[in-house]
Parts: structure tokens; sequence; C-alpha cells
């Protein structure tokens, strides 16, 4: 019996010099490097009609409906433009957490859109600490409204559009986030000689948290000058982001009744601050589904 004693007196005795040895030299490592990312810079993966930086998560479906409305001028007679609408609805889907794929359709001119969006680099703090973040996105669109003179060789190429556009923003706290998108929109088919088949511009947004759940939002797109006719303008949307549930409904002014990049970047027509203003209210609604839960990932 005092050999039995003895002998698990001398394995605890081992057992636990050795799990100080192994303290002494986790103490020496430090503590495991981990690293931070940045989460909630935008409510949805749309700032008002552009995207912004925000990924769909890895096996989550997005339900969008986005509404836009004639303009306000009309007052009452046409319920400040309630009475007209243009209509998309698309779907998001995360394939990861850093890329996403999408398709949608417009009732203006019966625009067929699809995309994917890959987060190139993430903001983070840590281990991997990086100051932005930076997203690829590439859209096509095809029209596939009737074309109005049959008369003329109409070749299928007329009706497509490529988008081709650079997100990099920055959180820069829990109330500001703040994003660049240099874009480049190209046409197979312009209205006139006068006009570039391929457009740049430079888009500037951001957002500011009002409270917990209700959020502002702005975009801007400057297109450089001499590429578009002289009746198109630029665009500006302002809008709040309101956050219930698993819903996201975003309410907004813009002076564009389009949904795709080729129409609110190459062909908006009216004015905010002119006499007969083009401000119409609009409305995107953002339902998410998880499709494939994260622990089927692996």
């Amino acid at each position: 019996m005092k050999k039995i004693l003895h002998t698990l007196l001398v394995l605890l005795s081992f057992h636990l010099a050795y799990a100080q040895d192994e303290g002494d030299l986790l103490s020496l490592l430090g503590d495991e490097p981990t690293t931070d990312y940045a989460t909630a810079s935008f409510k949805t993966t749309r700032v008002v009609n552009g995207h912004s930086f925000e990924n769909t998560a890895a096996g989550v479906l997005d339900f969008k409906i986005s509404h836009r409305f004639s303009p306000v001028r009309n007052g009452l007679y046409d319920m400040f433009g309630l009475d007209g609408a243009t209509i998309r609805i698309g779907l998001d889907y995360g394939i990861t957490d850093r890329l996403m794929v999408g398709v949608g359709r417009s009732s203006k001119e019966k625009i067929y859109d699809g995309f994917a969006k890959y987060k190139i680099l993430r903001q983070s703090s840590g281990q991997r600490n990086m100051p932005i973040t930076l997203s690829y996105l590439v859209d096509a669109q095809i029209k596939s409204v009737q074309f109005a003179n049959t008369d003329r060789d109409n070749l299928f190429s007329s009706r497509l559009y490529y988008t081709h556009q650079v997100l990099v923003g920055r959180k820069f706290s829990d109330g500001l986030t703040l994003q660049l998108m240099p874009t480049v929109v190209h046409r197979n088919l312009v209205e006139t000689r006068t006009e570039k088949n391929t457009v740049l511009a430079m888009g500037v947004a951001g957002r500011v948290k009002l409270t917990k759940r209700i959020a502002l939002n702005a975009e801007y797109y400057y297109v450089l000058p001499d590429q578009l006719a002289s009746i198109y303008t630029n665009v500006l949307s302002i809008g709040f982001d309101i956050e219930t549930g698993g819903h996201v409904f975003q309410l907004h002014f813009s002076n564009s009744a389009d949904m795709t990049y080729k129409g609110f970047v190459t062909e908006t027509t009216e004015e905010w601050f002119s006499g007969a203003s083009g401000v119409r209210f609009g409305f995107n609604i953002a339902r998410v589904f998880t499709i494939v839960k994260p622990k089927d990932f692996y």
C-alpha cells in the first residue's frame, strides 16, 4: 500500500512540474494572435442604387425588391409620384464570405442583370492589421425591350452593357463609414456619335449611424466630362436604412429612376435643384434567408 501511495505521489509531482514548465513556455510565446474584422460597415450590400463593399454571408440568400417612383413635382395630382413606378426584383447569394453573386430583373427597359463581387481585402485589426476594405465588382446587363426601329440591322450585341467597379472604403467608427467607387461602364450601342461607349465615373458614398437600427446613407456619381450628351447629369441619392429583424428597409430620394449601372450612371436626365425638380421617392427591401448553415461548409 505504501509503495502504491509513493508511486502516486511521484506521478503527481511529475505532472505538476510538467504543467508548470508548459505554463512557462506558453507565457514566453504570449497570447494566441487574433484578427478582428470590421463588421456592419453598411446595413446591406447596397448603399442606395450602387453596391456597398458589404457582402452577403456564405450560404445566405438575400431577396431584394426595389421601387423608384415618378418625380414628386406633380404633387397630389399623382400622389407625389406614387402613381408611377419602376421595379427591380433580385436575388443575391453568398458563395463564401468573400464572394457573392446575384441576378435581377428591372421593369424599365426589361433589363436582366447579373454580377459577381469579390472582397479582396478586409478591414481588420490585430494580427492582420488592414486599414481598408477593397472589393471588385463585375456586372452585366441585357436590355430585352423590343427595338423601336425595326428597319435597321438590330444586333443582339447592341443590347449588352458591362460595368467594372472597385469599392474601397473604411469604417472609421461605429457611426461613420466612407467609400470610393471608381467605375467603368461600357455600352455596346450609344444614341449619338458624340457619346463615348466606355464611360468613366467616380462615385463616393457614406453612412452615418443615427440609432442602433437607423442610419443615414448617401451616394453620388460624378461622370468625367465630354463622355455623355448634354441632356444627362450626375446622380445623387440620399436616404435612410431601417433595420427590423431579418428585414432592412431603405427609404430614399434620388434623381434617377434606374437601378442598373448603365441607367443611373450614364442615363440620368433629371436635376435635383432645377425649377422642375426631378427628385423621386424610392425604396429597397432586403430579406435574408440562410440556405446553407455555416457548419455545413466544413
